[in-house]
């Protein structure tokens, strides 16, 4: 339940007038919230100045008061990073570090959810890589194989990645432990699982900043997330649940390439109306 320490409570209102569900009430000068239509959004946790406002259902040690020089990040710097962000597929032969995975998830624990439902989960793979790669390499060989055998106009564009995903299972059968292009011989994965694929979306592109931040690169394996797409044999490895869906699977480790700029994109189509 959310909370209100009256002796703190300087009724202010502040709280009454941010909260979108309108929850919360002033009664004799004090903040009352009723938890009746209330989500845990926790607005009213930030908004108070006294920090009368608490939860029983989660850490209170999560509250961090806000402090300019710290929480602060200037927008053309902002801009650069998020420019200068690339695609890592060359990883050195090091492991990442616990604190630092840690690190990445925790910027996904923060990230919104709808209606704050915070249903997004993350599995981190470090020893288990080499079978999970397994798996997947034998997923996609056969739907690339079922791809080749029933060639059709709807099918032609598939093609070419349905001929990558047979050579890379051959390739891997041929030497194990030879460069790949599933993980690429990355040490760590983390996938972030939820039911909404919106909420893990958004959760994994501040991973992606923070994995950047932290001296580290990554890349999102969309073949890992088709290869998983239906296999009961991963969703089994993994113990995922059904109703669980893998949104994306982030491939972490430190860069072995080094970058020099930033890349062009196309120009933006921008509606003013």
């Amino acid at each position: 339940m959310m909370n209100v320490d009256k002796d703190k409570c300087i009724g202010c209102g502040l709280c009454v007038k941010d909260c979108f569900v309108r929850d919360i009430e002033l009664i004799d000068g004090k903040a009352k919230i009723n938890n009746m239509t209330c989500f845990k959004c926790g607005h009213c946790i930030a908004i108070c100045p006294k920090g009368a406002v608490y939860t029983d259902e989660y850490s209170m040690e999560d509250v961090e008061e806000y402090n300019k020089e710290e929480f602060e990040i200037d927008a053309d710097n902002l801009l650069n990073f998020i420019k200068f962000r690339r695609t890592i597929r060359q990883f050195k032969n090091k492991d990442v570090e616990t604190e630092k995975l840690s690190k990445i998830i925790e910027a996904g624990r923060f990230t919104q959810t709808g209606s704050n439902s915070q249903n997004v989960s993350y599995i981190v793979v470090r020893e288990g890589i080499d079978k999970l790669k397994e798996i997947a390499l034998e997923s996609l060989n056969g739907l690339g194989e079922n791809i080749l055998s029933n060639l059709n106009p709807q099918m032609m564009p598939f093609k070419r990645y349905a001929q990558m995903w047979v050579n890379m299972y051959k390739n891997y059968k041929l030497n194990p432990n030879g460069k790949e292009q599933l993980f690429f011989n990355a040490p760590a994965i983390v996938l972030v699982v939820s039911d909404s694929p919106v909420n893990a979306a958004l959760a994994s592109s501040n991973m992606e900043l923070m994995t950047n931040a932290l001296g580290l690169g990554t890349f999102f394996s969309g073949f890992f997330v088709r290869a998983a797409q239906g296999n009961k044999k991963i969703m089994d490895y993994l113990e995922l649940g059904e109703g669980k869906e893998i949104v994306t699977c982030m491939v972490i480790g430190y860069p072995d390439v080094k970058y020099s700029r930033t890349t062009p994109r196309k120009i933006a189509e921008i509606s003013w109306k």
